[in-house]
């Protein structure tokens, strides 16, 4: 057992408070890892404004990056010493999801996401007496966590671990949206609505893929200019223009894929009305789960298709690697996604700047 600090959510609405805490060592099959860095995605959010059901109290963070400490017994794939992204996916390895394919949507995930405990039920953080829920099977707003071995993926040693931590969620998310989920070929027209971390990581994978046409929407100049630096042919920002409207203009007809990347329904509608007869449109953004989607049936009897993304559909094991050889030769430049780093105890500081989409990247930084 071992004492560090996390940050814990006690209820909706009220600021995190960074507290002393105790975390067990690793049981079977779960390793220890000391942080390096933490990204704050939106999903972080979504619990602090009670926009989704979350076991209270409980430590967020779903991002981390870091070394291993310890290891659990039966542990094989790493070691300590080993540098590794902790994607936020678990995958059990047996289940028809895993066997067939699509370890991104494993069976074990969701029940374990919803207790807030690792695969398997286990609680390894404590306030006193009181035992700390985990989220996303992670709880990463904290100097150390222990998941389980098939949650963490080895990197090189000389890679950033602060820019890692994104392949974690956001950048892992968007890229494999476009390429794993959607499917885009070279030569294809895309357009991608909301240039946030997920957005400008969908805009890079699609030029990655080889796009015809990228087309980005935003509602800040600023984060349009760095959708144009990172591949984007075309920026609409959708406070002056209307973006299905100009779409269509620069298209042709509508883009043969749309992404949604905000989680917001009237993005979702816009989105869907972006593409064409036959096109497909990807939603990705986490709304707010009491909201609801309003489209026209009849737009369905013309080819189009609709499609969720988890996590952009990835093989973590085997994704992820390849999206660290694409960042260290230069092919995945996430390292240009704007980032502002905070320390633990800033924490709501830059929860709050990412609220109010003041940075594209936030990052607790441990060191």
């Amino acid at each position: 057992m071992k004492k560090m600090r996390a940050a814990i959510l006690y209820r909706p609405n009220t600021p995190l408070r960074v507290e002393e805490v105790t975390i067990d060592d690793p049981q079977d099959r779960e390793i220890m890892v000391k942080l390096v860095a933490t990204g704050i995605c939106h999903s972080d959010l979504l619990p602090i404004k009670g926009e989704v059901p979350s076991p209270l109290p409980i430590v967020l963070g779903h991002e981390g990056a870091g070394i291993v400490e310890r290891v659990g017994p039966g542990v094989t794939t790493v070691q300590p010493g080993d540098h590794v992204v902790l994607p936020v996916i678990f995958t059990c390895g047996e289940c028809r999801y895993c066997v067939e394919g699509q370890p991104a949507l494993c069976a074990e995930v969701l029940p374990a996401h919803l207790m807030g405990t690792l695969p398997g039920g286990g609680r390894r953080l404590h306030k006193g007496d009181q035992d700390l829920h985990l989220f996303y099977s992670q709880g990463s707003f904290a100097e150390y966590v222990v998941v389980h071995e098939r949650t963490a993926v080895k990197v090189p040693k000389d890679a950033r671990l602060d820019v890692l931590c994104l392949l974690s969620c956001r950048v892992t998310t968007g890229v494999g949206s476009v390429i794993n989920r959607a499917g885009l070929r070279a030569g294809e027209s895309i357009v991608i609505y909301g240039c946030g971390g997920v957005g400008l990581s969908a805009v890079m994978g699609a030029k990655l893929a080889g796009a015809g046409k990228i087309v980005a929407v935003d509602l800040l100049d600023r984060r349009l200019g760095l959708a144009k630096e990172l591949g984007a042919d075309y920026v609409i920002n959708a406070s002056r223009e209307n973006p299905q409207q100009r779409v269509v203009e620069i298209t042709g007809g509508g883009a043969d894929y749309s992404i949604e990347s905000i989680g917001n329904v009237n993005v979702m509608a816009q989105a869907f009305a972006s593409i064409h007869s036959a096109g497909t449109c990807v939603l990705v953004g986490a709304a707010p789960m009491a909201d609801v989607l309003s489209l026209f049936p009849f737009e369905f009897l013309l080819g189009k298709t609709l499609k969720g993304s988890l996590l952009g559909n990835v093989r973590t094991m085997i994704d992820v690697p390849k999206y660290v050889d694409l960042y260290m030769q230069g092919k995945l430049p996430i390292d240009k996604l704007a980032a502002k780093y905070y320390t633990l105890d800033e924490i709501n500081e830059a929860i709050a700047a990412v609220d109010r989409g003041e940075v594209i990247r936030a990052v607790i930084h441990f060191d």
